[in-house]
């Protein structure tokens, strides 16, 4: 059994919300059966089931609450756009929603009946798609496409799923022609010919808008019918765990293996993240120092289409399988030999790069750090203001099982750059958690310890009531010095402890949105393998996800769906997205617990934060870029608030090029999610941070805390 303060919020947003699309008729024919569920499925379920029941910090039992959040969960994952299903359908569904409770004796055929329907319904909705494609569609009419799927229920008849989905494909094909106008505008603005050269356009897209409609919803129908029964039961059982709370889960041996990658930071295999962009696995990334960044061939964008093992093995086609599938036949132990086959971005001219697999470090998640110089001192030289960009709490858990002590490790990372630090005699840390959705729970605790020494990190309550607290095991405090965290709404779980425990202890400043994410559960990763035979190397099972426990702050609050309050708000788009744990379904609520003991330090104090808080404002409204971060606050908040986009092409396209509310909320998410590796910048935001920082460092500095708050601002900054 192992804890883990989970993962990034980004993920939690939906592994199975994958796409709009489809309606039929109202009736519901019988179609095709999948592969029915296995010995092995049945298995699996009753023993998910019979832990779920006992470990969950609930202790609820199944009954027709937990039946009914359990169908319209599975509902969701297939149909989060409702505009698959009919209204009769779901209410089909929920009249049998009794069905779940045979999941406890390991059967699962109802989610089987389920996804047959969706799969017929799939099927009709293709030759629909299709045939939208072909006709003249008005731009010029004003009309209304409803993008926010709460405000909408599912089609009642074939006339209306129809008029639904035509609107939906008038929406694809404006979406689509606004980003290739603003890939031609950007291409054209990052295209600087030389003196005397003449400009030459950017290229046409290589396929126009309806083609590539049709490949991205055949190649979609397409891979859900490629959806096997190791899938198909991950999302029915996380469909019932999920309805307990968000963050329990049945995980598939696949899923855990990905688990137990992203914790260690290494796999092996050729070093590129890969994606699936209609029926191509497409690389999204290079991962720097390996085998394929080592070898310059292989680029971002590239398409791979064919999939060979060893120096001689036969070609596999891939294109149009499954991306995990994909996957698997690309990784490999180190020094054996892939053959990929890969189309350019751009061409279809094909050609075979042979790549040795090797083990790979996945820096992107890894603490970096870098030291800036930053306003000046009395004596004229500047402050040194060092950074550490912390984009999760990791610990290679494999090997700490294994008895490894030279295991991965987020704490041995950052105390050697806090002893680093030291050297070169670094004035104030700044710690970044705003990409931090959490990870392990025990390097959650032993980091903070960094920062405080001795004393309580963190109390966690057990299903039974029963509250412990969790003291550094180390007690050594790496770092004595002022010291800002830097927090938004993505920070979570394992970052709350953290910025919890500093905010009370008074040991420092935290800095960002308005509150983080709020997920103060723990959850315990199970193997259904060990539990059903006993023996760590039993077949592989897959594991139960589940929330054991709800941890609270030092001062006895719990940061479920509260979050920690930053002492200083920074205007940010992030704040008002609805990626919080309370925009979740099925949250477990916020409580409390006595305080532990404790002992606060002296770094901060209200009257010191006030004075910061007003010198940050009035830097930040004279700000051009946070300026214009408060007029996409407000365009944001009022499209969100609408619901709805206009489909008359020249509205539609002024709203586009003021503010796309959908398209800053994926870049914010991929930005948290999949940021690469590389030097910390300092934009305008981190500035700012780092303005604090000089403000905090002289008035520290100047007389103590509650007198130096009545000051006047400290120059030089």
């Amino acid at each position: 059994m192992k804890n883990t303060g989970l993962t990034s919020c980004a993920k939690r947003l939906g592994v199975f919300l994958l796409l709009a699309a489809v309606v039929a008729t109202s009736a519901m024919p019988a179609w095709a059966d999948p592969a029915p569920p296995s010995a092995k499925d049945r298995n699996i379920a009753v023993t998910f089931t019979a832990l779920l029941r006992k470990e969950h910090i609930s202790r609820r039992p199944l009954d027709r609450e937990i039946y009914g959040r359990t169908v319209t969960q599975f509902l969701k994952m297939l149909d989060p756009a409702k505009v698959y299903f009919y209204q009769s359908d779901v209410d089909g569904f929920h009249a049998r929603q009794e069905e779940v409770g045979k999941v406890a004796r390991g059967d699962v055929q109802f989610a089987h009946e389920i996804f047959r329907v969706f799969l017929g319904r799939l099927d009709q909705r293709i030759k629909l798609i299709d045939q939208l494609l072909n006709m003249r569609h008005d731009f010029s009419v004003d009309e209304r496409y409803v993008v926010d799927r709460d405000a909408v229920q599912f089609p009642k008849d074939e006339a209306e799923a129809f008029e639904r989905w035509r609107q939906r494909i008038k929406y694809d094909l404006l979406v689509l022609k606004a980003d290739r106008l603003e890939k031609e505008t950007k291409a054209k603005k990052e295209s600087k010919p030389e003196a005397g050269e003449v400009q030459t356009p950017p290229p046409a897209e290589a396929e126009d808008p309806v083609g590539k409609l049709r490949r991205r919803y055949s190649s979609f129908a397409k891979r859900m019918h490629q959806v096997d029964s190791e899938e198909l039961l991950e999302m029915y059982l996380t469909a019932l765990s999920s309805s307990f709370d968000p963050h329990s889960s049945y995980m598939s041996p696949s899923t855990v293996e990905n688990f137990d990658i992203q914790m260690g930071l290494k796999l092996e295999g050729i070093g590129a993240a890969l994606r699936m962009e209609d029926e191509y696995t497409t690389v999204q990334e290079i991962i720097a120092g390996g085998p394929a960044f080592l070898d310059k061939r292989l680029k971002k964008g590239d398409r791979i289409v064919g999939v060979g093992q060893n120096a001689d093995g036969p070609i596999e086609d891939v294109v149009n399988m499954k991306l995990s599938d994909v996957v698997k036949k690309i990784r490999g132990p180190a020094g054996t030999v892939v053959r990929l086959e890969v189309m350019p971005a751009h061409s279809q001219q094909k050609t075979i790069i042979q790549l040795t697999r090797a083990k790979i470090e996945l820096k992107n998640s890894e603490a970096r750090a870098k030291v800036f110089e930053e306003g000046a001192r009395p004596d004229g030289r500047p402050w040194k203001i060092g950074v550490i960009d912390l984009p999760s709490f990791y610990m290679d858990m494999a090997a700490a099982r294994a008895g490894r002590r030279d295991f991965k490790s987020t704490t041995r990372d950052v105390r050697k750059i806090l002893d680093d630090f030291t050297r070169q005699g670094v004035d104030a840390l700044i710690l970044d958690l705003r990409r931090n959705g959490g990870g392990s729970l025990q390097e959650a605790i032993s980091l903070t310890g960094l920062f405080l020494g001795d004393g309580p990190v963190v109390q966690v309550k057990d299903s039974d009531g029963q509250v412990r607290v969790y003291n550094d095991q180390d007690g050594e405090m790496a770092w004595k010095g002022p010291l800002i965290v830097v927090v938004s709404k993505f920070s979570a779980s394992a970052s709350e402890i953290l910025a919890g425990a500093i905010q009370d202890y008074r040991r420092g400043l935290i800095v960002g949105d308005h509150a983080t994410h709020g997920k103060g559960t723990v959850q315990s990763l199970m193997d259904l393998g060990e539990q059903l035979f006993r023996n760590p190397f039993a077949s592989k099972y897959g594991a139960l996800k589940v929330t054991v426990q709800q941890f609270y702050r030092p001062n006895g609050d719990s940061t479920q769906q509260r979050g920690v309050l930053s002492d200083i708000e920074l205007p940010s788009l992030t704040s008002h997205l609805d990626v919080a744990e309370g925009d979740l379904d099925h949250p477990i609520p916020f409580d409390r617990v006595p305080p532990a003991a404790f002992r606060p330090f002296a770094s901060v104090n209200p009257a010191l934060i006030d004075q910061l808080k007003k010198w940050s404002t009035e830097r930040c409204l004279q700000s051009s870029d946070f300026e214009k971060v408060r007029r996409d606050i407000a365009r944001y908040k009022q499209q969100k608030e609408r619901k709805w986009v206009p489909l008359e092409e020249r509205k539609f396209m002024e709203e586009r090029a003021e503010l796309n509310a959908d398209k800053e909320e994926e870049k914010r998410l991929e930005e948290i999610d999949g940021a690469s590796p590389g030097e910390i910048k300092k934009d305008y935001y981190l500035s700012e941070v780092m303005a604090i920082a000089v403000d905090y460092l002289k008035l520290l500095r100047s007389a103590p805390a509650p007198q130096a708050a009545q000051a006047a601002p400290p120059k030089d900054r």
